[in-house]
C-alpha cells in the first residue's frame, strides 16, 4: 500500500489548521460557560463566529498580551456590541484576559458585561451599540493611525444587521475614497436580525457586487470553515492594492452545538439551567469526534 508523504508546507498549514480548530473549540465552550453564569446570552453569535475570532486573534493580529494597549498592536472593533460574550471568550484565548474573571461575566463591577464597553475590558476598543457605528469609528481610526505612520491593521467586526444601515455604506464609500488598505471588515451573515431572517427585514444580496462596487477589495467564505478563513485572511493582509478589505463570512447560528444549531429562533438565547452542561457536552462530544 502506496502513501502518500505531504510536504513540510503541507505540514505546517495542517499544524495550524489543527491548531486553530482547538482555539475555536475553546473560544465556543468559554462561551458556553459565560452563557451559563447568566443563564442567557448571544450564544448563536459567539458560536458561529468563533473559527473567525480563532483565525483573527490566534493566528492573523498582531497583539500583545500582556500590554493590550501597546500602540502597535492591530485593532479589532467589536461594531455588534451585543457579540461582547464572543469578543471575551477570544481575549481569554489569546491570554489577554484570565479564565478566572469568566465566572463574574454580566455581574456588577464586573470586566465583562453583557453589552461590550471599552472603558471596562482590555482588548476592547470601542464601545459598540447602535449598529452601524463601528465602520465610521474604523475609518476615522485607519486614517487617524495612518497620520502617525503606524502600519497596524484595522479589524471591524459587524453584523448582516448593520447592511441595513445608511452610515455603513457612507464609511464604505469613505474607506474606498481615502485607499485605506490597513481596513479590513469581517461582516457575520448569520441571516437573523432581532426582528426576524436578515434577508426578509431588508434585503442586503448581491453582496459580493455591492462590496465590489464601493472599491472594496472582496471576498466570500463559509465562517465555519477553517481552511477557507484562514485563506481569506491571509490573502485580505497580503493583498497589494491600496483597496479596503471585506471578508464576508455566512455562519450558523449556535455552531457545533446540535440542538441549539436546529432552533428556529436563536438571536438571543435563554437556556433551561440543564441544558447548558448538555450544551458543553455535545460541543465535547463534537470536538472529540474530530480528534478521532
Amino acid at each position: 500500500m502506496s502513501m502518500t508523504l505531504m510536504s513540510e508546507p503541507e505540514t505546517r498549514q495542517q499544524h495550524r489548521l489543527s491548531a486553530l480548530a482547538e482555539h475555536a473549540w475553546r473560544i465556543r465552550r468559554y462561551a458556553l460557560r459565560m452563557g451559563e453564569v447568566q443563564g442567557q446570552g448571544y450564544i448563536g453569535q459567539a458560536l458561529g463566529l468563533a473559527d473567525v475570532l480563532a483565525v483573527a486573534f490566534c493566528h492573523a493580529m498582531n497583539l500583545r498580551a500582556d500590554d493590550p494597549h501597546w500602540e502597535g498592536r492591530d485593532r479589532f472593533l467589536l461594531s455588534h456590541g451585543h457579540y461582547a460574550i464572543a469578543l471575551y471568550a477570544a481575549l481569554l484565548e489569546a491570554g489577554v484576559l484570565d479564565e478566572a474573571e469568566l465566572e463574574t461575566y454580566g455581574a456588577d463591577d464586573s470586566r465583562l458585561p453583557m453589552s461590550g464597553m471599552a472603558t471596562y475590558t482590555p482588548g476592547m476598543e470601542i464601545s459598540g451599540g447602535s449598529l452601524g457605528q463601528g465602520l465610521t469609528i474604523a475609518v476615522g481610526m485607519a486614517l487617524g493611525l495612518r497620520q502617525k505612520g503606524n502600519p497596524a491593521f484595522i479589524y471591524n467586526s459587524m453584523s448582516d444587521g448593520e447592511l441595513d444601515e445608511g452610515a455603513t455604506w457612507e464609511a464604505a464609500m469613505s474607506a474606498a475614497h481615502h485607499q485605506l488598505s490597513h481596513l479590513i471588515v469581517l461582516v457575520d451573515i448569520n441571516q437573523q436580525q432581532a426582528d426576524g431572517p436578515s434577508q426578509k427585514i431588508l434585503g442586503f444580496e448581491p453582496l459580493v457586487d455591492k462590496w465590489q462596487a464601493f472599491g472594496w477589495y472582496t471576498q466570500r467564505v463559509n465562517g465555519n470553515d477553517l481552511p477557507a478563513v484562514l485563506a481569506a485572511f491571509d490573502n485580505a493582509r497580503q493583498h497589494q492594492a491600496a483597496v479596503p478589505r471585506v471578508i464576508l463570512c455566512d455562519t450558523l447560528m449556535g455552531k457545533g452545538v446540535p440542538f441549539l444549531e436546529s432552533r428556529e429562533k436563536n438571536h438571543f438565547i435563554r437556556v433551561e439551567a440543564d441544558e447548558w452542561q448538555k450544551a458543553i457536552a455535545e460541543l465535547d462530544a463534537g470536538w472529540q469526534g474530530e480528534q478521532a
